[in-house]
């Protein structure tokens, strides 16, 4: 571990970070959420990614998706609206957040969305999954990644971006190290997720080994979108939304095992999360 100190999440600290929902407040209150999610025969990810999103507050939710695919998202949330991604985005600047990467694909077709979208929005951006692969590539698109940029990588994709580590603790304080030199926040996801910004270093230590399943990724992305969409900053918006992670996790465990925990019971726990920590 880094001879830094590094602090634990708890309850109370979430609980202090949460804003109020105001009773005379309305959907434009909360933002207007972008996620770039899903390709074909992997919907799923956008599923579930859109699903945390909306679970986890934000006012308004547009989806990115390929147009054949459509029925799915409209069918399984009929709360989310819909774009695209073989027509060219526009009119960026009306959405408080945007999330690249959960299933997106590597092709052609995403890299230059994603790469479209770097180029035009300055704001409050998440990259996740098959978005830090394209990055890991793609290193001339480091210089248009934003300040107070979220990138939320499991171990291996951490180890793309940044080269090999030889365990844990070298991986931790590597994270630590990048953090003062990129103006990111970096949630670096494993058994304990680190969410470090400009050298100040947070663990969460709820979650259990349920999450180790595909989907559970994807669901934290849409969390954090969603935050950062309700004008959270950045380093709040990963740390409230790590935290509400594992504990929806763990409340849904109450119902399953850890062989049989769904993604999908995790994101209908998201509701009692909030609950757990605001009681």
């Amino acid at each position: 571990m880094s001879s830094e100190k590094i602090s634990y999440l708890s309850k109370e600290i979430i609980k202090s970070l949460i804003k109020p929902r105001m009773a005379d407040s309305h959907k434009g209150t909360y933002g207007h959420a972008l996620l770039v999610a899903g390709n074909k025969g992997r919907m799923g990810a956008a599923v579930l990614s859109a699903r945390a999103c909306l679970r986890t507050g934000t006012g308004l939710l547009t989806v990115i998706i390929p147009e054949e695919e459509r029925f799915i998202l409209q069918t399984a949330i009929p709360e989310a609206m819909l774009l695209f991604r073989e027509y060219k985005v526009m009119d960026l600047d009306k959405y408080s957040a945007i999330g690249i990467g959960p299933a997106i694909g590597l092709d052609t077709i995403s890299s230059e969305l994603m790469m479209d979208i770097l180029h035009q929005y300055k704001k409050n951006i998440l990259l996740d999954a098959d978005a830090l692969t394209i990055l890991s590539q793609h290193r001339d698109l480091w210089d248009l990644l934003p300040k107070g940029l979220v990138i939320t990588p499991h171990v291996k994709e951490f180890d793309r971006l940044f080269g090999e580590s030889d365990n844990k603790a070298v991986r931790i304080n590597k994270a630590i190290e990048l953090s003062k030199q990129y103006p990111w926040v970096i949630v670096l996801k494993d058994h304990e997720t680190l969410i470090v910004e400009n050298g100040e270093a947070w663990i969460s230590n709820t979650g259990n080994a349920g999450l180790a399943k595909g989907g559970s990724g994807d669901i934290l992305s849409g969390m954090i979108t969603a935050l950062l969409a309700q004008r959270y900053s950045s380093f709040t918006a990963a740390k409230i939304g790590v935290h509400l992670h594992g504990v929806a996790a763990d409340i849904a465990l109450k119902e399953q095992s850890v062989e049989s925990l769904l993604a999908s019971d995790v994101v209908e726990k998201i509701g009692a999360a909030f609950k757990v920590i605001e009681n």
